[in-house]
């Protein structure tokens, strides 16, 4: 079985699809947006693709594309589509590894009373957890550390993005037991050549195995 890594955030705006990008870069892999909520701008899957400088197929279709940017259960509603979450199996990619982005964070509600993190559990999927380092992190860091646990998911560390905050990053590891895996400073202008430098200095590839 080809390596799957589930990438989600503390929060939506953490970083999660410039983290994807670059990670794609890093492990040869394709990348996968099950639910696209918002078609008017850039959508996630395009930034990746060109940011990682991942050629077409390397792009696993999304499963559902929503035009409003919202929260899938709300999209879908706008949309006038129901996600039928019982189709969200990851796809094969034929040996390549697979990297999974998930939307805003864990609690995110899909469809009817079903969450992200609901789909994260029946997947049994190693998580990559994006943080940002702004104040308020260590809370919203935490409290989806102990979620994540008490669905006993698999977490193969913790990604941060912004400022250096050591003191921040260090508590979180620590009380939250999870592994620092780097972290990605904001980049002008971010380009996929600086993102691909930059990722292959904050972030070592090894760390991402299960």
């Amino acid at each position: 079985m080809s390596q799957r890594i589930v990438v989600t955030g503390t929060d939506t705006g953490v970083g999660k699809t410039v983290f994807c990008a670059g990670l794609s870069a890093l492990l040869g892999a394709n990348y996968w947006k099950p639910i696209q909520a918002g078609l008017e701008a850039e959508t996630d899957a395009a930034v990746v693709a060109r940011l990682g400088a991942l050629s077409v197929d390397r792009i696993v279709p999304e499963r559902y594309r929503l035009r409003t940017p919202a929260s899938p259960h709300h999209s879908a509603e706008l949309d006038g589509v129901r996600i039928d979450v019982e189709s969200l199996d990851v796809p094969d990619t034929g040996g390549r590894p697979l990297i999974v982005e998930a939307a805003g964070g864990l609690m995110v509600p899909l469809c009817g009373r079903t969450l992200y993190i609901d789909i994260f559990e029946r997947w049994q999927l190693p998580v990559v957890l994006c943080a940002s380092t702004a104040l308020g992190t260590i809370n919203h860091s935490l409290l989806s550390i102990e979620a994540l646990r008490k669905r006993q998911i698999s977490i193969l560390g913790i990604a941060f993005s912004g400022e250096r905050n050591a003191a921040t990053e260090s508590a979180i590891c620590e009380i939250g037991r999870v592994r620092w895996l780097g972290r990605l400073p904001r980049l002008s202008p971010l380009t996929a050549h600086a993102l691909q430098a930059a990722f292959k200095t904050a972030f070592a590839g090894i760390d991402f195995r299960p």
